[in-house]
C-alpha cells in the first residue's frame, strides 16, 4: 500500500507539474476552446431549432386549427340562423336555404374532425370536443323534427326549433367558443416563442468571442506573437455564426411581429362574423317566437352592439375595401332591422317576414348576405397575409441550424490547429 501511495503521489506531481508548465496550460486552453465552441454551437443550434419548431407548429398546426375552430363556431351559428330563416319561409323552405343549412352542418362536422385530430396538443379541450361531437346530432335531429312539423303546418314546430336553438346557444356554441379560444391561444403562444428576442444566442456568441480573444491575448504574452492564425480563423468563424444567427433571428422577430398584427386582424374578423351570424339568428328567432321574442330581440341588440364595436376597431387597424363595405352593409342591415321591428310591433307579421327574408335592396337578408360576404373576403385576405408572414419567418431561418453546427466544429478545429502549432515548439 505504501508503494501504491507513493506511485499515486508521483502521478499527481507529474499532472500538477504538467498543468503548471506552458505546454500543459496550452493544452488546457485548447481543451477549453473545444468545449466552449462545441457547447455554444450546440446550445445556439438548439435555441434556433426551438424557434424553427415554433414556426413549424404555427404554420402546420396552430393557425389551421384556429381556423378550423373558427369554422366550427361559424358553421354552427350560421346553421342556426339559416334554420330559423328557413322556418320563417313557411311550409317547404327554399332550396337555397336548405342547401346552406346542410352545407353548414357538413362544414361544422369536418372542422370538428380536424380539431379532434390534434387533441393531444390541447387535452383540456376533451370535454368541449365531446360536447360538440355528441350534441351536434341532437341539434340536427331537433331541427329536422321542427322542419317536419312546419311542413305539416303544426304550431309545435316552433317549439322544437326554439329547443334546438337553445341547445345550440347554451351548449354547442359555448363549447365551440372554448375551442376557438384555446386554439387562438396556441397561435399567440407559438408567435411569442418564435418572435422572442435572440438574447440567448447573442450572449452565447459574445461569450465564445470573449473566450477566444482572451486565449489570443494569453498566447501573445507567452509566445510574443501578435496573432495566432488558428485562433484568428476560429474567431472569424464564431463571429460569422453569431452574425448569421442574429440576422436570421431578427428577421423572424420582424415577421413574427407582422404575424401578430395579422393574427389580431383575423381574430377581430372572425369575432365580427360570429357576431353577425348570432345577430341574424336572434333576428329571425324573434319573428319565429310570434310576439314572445323579447329575449331574442335583447340578444340581437347585444350582438349588434358587439358587431358595431368590432367593425369600428377593424376600420382603424385594417381599412381595406371589404372592411369599409362591411361597415356600410351593416348600416343597411340595421335600417332593415328597424323596419322589421316596426312592422312586427304594429302587428304586420307578413311584412316583417318579407323584410327579414326579402332579397331586394330593402331586405335584411340582402344586407346580411353582403356583410357576411365582405367578412369572408376580409378573412381570406388577412389569413393569406398571415400565412405569408409566417412563411417569410420560416425562410429566414433556413439553413441556420446546420450552419451553426458546421461553423462551431470548424471553430473548434481551427482553435486546436492554432494551439497545436505552438505546442510543437516545446517538443
Amino acid at each position: 500500500m505504501l508503494v501504491e501511495a507513493q506511485r499515486n503521489r508521483g502521478a499527481l506531481r507529474r499532472v500538477t507539474g504538467l498543468a503548471r508548465s506552458t505546454p500543459g496550460r496550452l493544452s488546457l486552453v485548447a481543451l477549453l476552446l473545444i468545449v466552449v465552441s462545441l457547447l455554444v454551437g450546440a446550445v445556439t443550434a438548439w435555441s434556433v431549432q426551438r424557434r424553427s419548431d415554433a414556426l413549424e407548429a404555427l404554420a402546420d398546426r396552430s393557425e389551421p386549427l384556429a381556423f378550423a375552430a373558427q369554422e366550427v363556431y361559424r358553421a354552427m351559428a350560421d346553421a342556426d340562423a339559416t334554420a330559423s330563416s328557413a322556418f320563417l319561409s313557411g311550409g317547404v323552405e327554399s332550396a337555397a336555404l336548405r342547401a346552406r343549412y346542410e352545407a353548414d352542418v357538413a362544414k361544422a362536422a369536418a372542422a370538428l374532425s380536424a380539431a379532434t385530430s390534434e387533441i393531444t396538443r390541447s387535452p383540456e379541450l376533451t370535454r368541449a370536443l365531446s360536447t360538440l361531437s355528441g350534441q351536434l346530432p341532437v341539434y340536427t335531429g331537433l331541427v329536422e323534427t321542427a322542419r317536419a312539423h312546419n311542413r305539416q303546418g303544426n304550431p309545435v314546430g316552433a317549439a322544437y326549433l326554439r329547443e334546438a336553438s337553445t341547445l345550440m346557444r347554451t351548449r354547442l356554441l359555448p363549447a365551440a367558443r372554448e375551442l376557438y379560444g384555446v386554439e387562438t391561444g396556441n397561435v399567440v403562444r407559438d408567435l411569442e416563442d418564435a418572435g422572442s428576442l435572440p438574447w440567448l444566442e447573442f450572449l452565447l456568441g459574445v461569450l465564445a468571442l470573449v473566450v477566444l480573444v482572451l486565449a489570443q491575448r494569453y498566447l501573445t504574452r507567452k509566445t510574443n506573437r501578435v496573432l495566432n492564425p488558428g485562433l484568428v480563423v476560429a474567431t472569424a468563424l464564431t463571429a460569422i455564426s453569431l452574425l448569421w444567427v442574429l440576422v436570421a433571428s431578427l428577421l423572424v422577430v420582424h415577421n413574427a411581429s407582422a404575424s401578430k398584427n395579422e393574427a389580431t386582424v383575423v381574430d377581430l374578423l372572425a369575432r365580427a362574423r360570429i357576431a353577425t351570424l348570432t345577430a341574424r339568428g336572434d333576428e329571425t328567432l324573434t319573428l319565429v317566437a310570434r310576439g314572445s321574442g323579447a329575449t331574442y330581440e335583447a340578444e340581437y341588440v347585444e350582438a349588434d352592439r358587439a358587431l358595431d364595436d368590432l367593425l369600428g376597431r377593424l376600420r382603424l387597424v385594417n381599412g381595406t375595401p371589404p372592411v369599409v363595405e362591411a361597415v356600410e352593409h351593416h348600416a343597411r342591415w340595421q335600417q332593415a332591422h328597424r323596419e322589421i321591428r316596426a312592422a312586427d310591433e304594429a302587428g304586420d307579421f307578413t311584412t316583417a317576414v318579407a323584410l327579414a327574408l326579402g332579397q331586394d335592396a330593402r331586405g335584411a337578408a340582402t344586407a346580411f348576405d353582403a356583410l357576411d360576404s365582405d367578412l369572408v373576403d376580409a378573412i381570406g385576405t388577412a389569413r393569406a397575409e398571415l400565412t405569408d408572414a409566417i412563411g417569410r419567418a420560416r425562410a429566414g431561418l433556413g439553413g441556420t441550424v446546420p450552419a451553426v453546427v458546421v461553423l462551431a466544429l470548424l471553430a473548434a478545429a481551427a482553435s486546436v490547429f492554432g494551439l497545436w502549432q505552438r505546442l510543437k515548439e516545446y517538443r
